[in-house]
């Protein structure tokens, strides 16, 4: 498959955090139109935007799709479905968040689909596992490294690996 590079974060704060990500990831599967390539780390990290709610479990996945980053959308937001979140407070509490955090190098700007990932290059969680598998890769907005964005972004103190 010649498909497009990109990277998908994936958080959980609610049930068995590890499970959940492990589910996520096996559901976006291999197949004809996406293609898991790599993982990161797994990340315990702080809670971002709401902080009172439970601390994370974090990590990027870093796909191959031939998938419109519209169907993309589609495609990740059933799975989250499938997996069990139900609609709740913007930032809060969930079973498994997918984000799409990079489609190649292209920029998207519709209602519902912003790529890069709007807060990207805010968040440590974020930035800190997609840096462990693309550190050259450039944000193609800001121009910038995602190395060197995870270098300089706040809250990394409250970015720990899990072994």
């Amino acid at each position: 498959m010649n498909g497009v590079i990109c990277y998908l974060g994936l958080g959980a704060n609610l049930g068995d955090r590890r499970s959940n990500l492990d589910l996520a990831v096996q559901g976006l599967g291999s197949g004809v139109e996406l293609t898991v390539l790599r993982t990161s780390s797994v990340y315990q990290t702080a809670p971002w935007g709401l902080l009172d709610q439970p601390e994370f479990l974090n990590m990027v996945a870093e796909i191959s799709t031939v998938m419109s980053p519209q169907d993309l959308l589609k495609h990740v937001k059933s799975l989250e479905q499938d997996l069990g979140r139900v609609p709740g407070v913007r930032l809060g509490p969930r079973l498994i968040d997918v984000d799409i955090l990079l489609y190649g190098d292209q920029v998207v700007e519709q209602p519902d689909l912003h790529i890069p990932h709007a807060s990207l290059h805010l968040r440590a969680f974020a930035l800190v596992p997609l840096a462990e598998l693309a550190p050259q890769a450039v944000h193609p907005v800001l121009g910038a490294t995602i190395a060197g964005l995870a270098g300089q972004v706040d809250g990394l103190d409250g970015v720990t690996r899990c072994v």
